[in-house]
């Protein structure tokens, strides 16, 4: 039988995956989509993020992928640069760093692909879970199959049907705004250095960067408290009126290249509870994370690192079926993980309040734009030491498995 069966086969299902079966754990993915690509897939790693790469055996694995450091970050409002702080921002030496997230997942597919240890499953999805009394013991597949196993964990993302079935509430936190994605084409401006970009004019604003596969990547915020139609507007003008003069041209010569927006729902939250006997959640169904400071695929990782240090122990035992120790172990990976996650989230709020401020409050952002030359320093500093605890965690994780 399956010692585990993991829903999801994004980084959280397949880093654990990979961790569980090259220590000897029989573990089996599912995933609904029968290729790695999607509309949109999250590509930043902060330090926090490459540590537990690193932790888990894939540093040499990233060099090998399409991937782009970043350089710097500068923040613009009302057209005036505010600040600029560039990378590695940190003693780690470690810039933030973007890599194809796709061709990240086919890589750990294909380096799996014959250990015995391990099966993957794409193209079907999880219709319901299976009990045994009050346990979890397995799932139910969309073509009728049924699979059990010792252990059920939830990597399905921030929709999780793994969640919903085990009917483990969702504690939401309120968002004033949803994500527009934009990819347009590269120009050779952008060539000699990777710069985030974040614009703010009136209550307009957008971040702008060059993606892990070499083309531009585009984030506009749209407020839920203004609602536009976003499907009609002329958005090279947007981004052209709401963008300080020496970026204008560019998004005017795009003008009939720009490719349809993915909007991006906004999912803030946190579980309660991230398991039931027999069933873990990990990454974004346990925990969706905001999206400023790109926490997500950080946060995943991190979760994976603990999980693999807890559960490896019990499942290698000779009887990988006793219950009692499984489930115990899952309420240890809440217990470490948790506090991390609380940490972050509440930063993130921090600064998704500082950024309302700014844009509900003209003389606010009035004032700010004209003062920059004289309060960019102080800013600068300010902006800093709230990114450094973003990108550095607040746990160290190590693997011990």
């Amino acid at each position: 039988m399956t010692q585990v069966l993991i829903v999801g086969a994004g980084p959280t299902g397949l880093t654990l995956a990979r961790l569980l079966a090259q220590r000897g754990i029989v573990v089996k993915v599912i995933e609904a989509s029968r290729t790695f690509r999607r509309v949109f897939r999250g590509e930043a790693l902060m330090p926090s993020g490459l540590n537990a790469m690193a932790e888990m055996g894939l540093a040499e694995q990233l060099e090998m992928l399409p991937h782009r450091p970043i350089d710097a970050w500068e923040i613009y409002i009302e057209n005036r640069r505010l600040l600029r702080v560039d990378e590695p921002m940190d003693s780690s030496g470690k810039p933030c760093t973007l890599v194809s997230q796709p061709a990240f997942l086919e890589a750990i597919a294909q380096q799996m692909q014959n250990c015995p240890q391990f099966e993957l499953r794409q193209g079907v999805s999880v219709q319901d879970l299976l009990w045994d009394g009050d346990r979890v013991s397995g799932v139910q597949l969309s073509d009728g199959q049924r699979l059990e196993a010792s252990l059920v964990i939830g990597a399905d993302g921030r929709h999780s049907v793994v969640r919903q079935k085990a009917k483990l509430e969702l504690d939401q936190s309120d968002q004033s705004f949803d994500i527009l994605w934009f990819k347009l084409p590269m120009a050779q401006q952008f060539e000699a250095e990777n710069v985030f970009y974040s614009f703010l004019k009136g209550r307009d604003g957008f971040g702008f960067l060059r993606g892990s596969e070499g083309n531009m990547q585009l984030g506009w915020s749209i407020h839920r408290d203004e609602p536009i139609d976003w499907q009609t507007l002329d958005w090279a003008e947007k981004f052209a009126s709401t963008a300080p003069h020496w970026l204008s041209g560019y998004f005017r010569s795009q003008a009939g290249k720009i490719e349809k927006p993915i909007l991006l729902s906004i999912t803030v939250g946190r579980c309660e509870q991230w398991w039931r006997s027999g069933l873990l959640l990990l990454g974004d169904a346990a925990h969706p994370m905001s999206p400023i400071r790109a926490q997500g695929i950080n946060m995943a990782f991190r979760d994976v690192v603990v999980a693999a240090n807890h559960l490896v122990p019990v499942l290698r035992q000779e009887n990988h079926s006793n219950s009692n120790a499984i489930d115990a172990a899952l309420a240890q990976i809440q217990l470490e993980r948790e506090p991390e996650i609380i940490q972050v989230q509440q930063l993130q709020r921090d600064e998704v309040a500082q950024g309302e401020l700014i844009r509900r409050t003209p003389l606010v952002r009035h004032a700010v734009s004209r003062l920059a030359p004289v309060i960019g320093h102080r800013a600068r500093q300010s902006w800093l030491k709230r990114q450094l605890k973003l990108r550095q965690g607040f746990a160290k994780i190590r693997l011990t498995v």
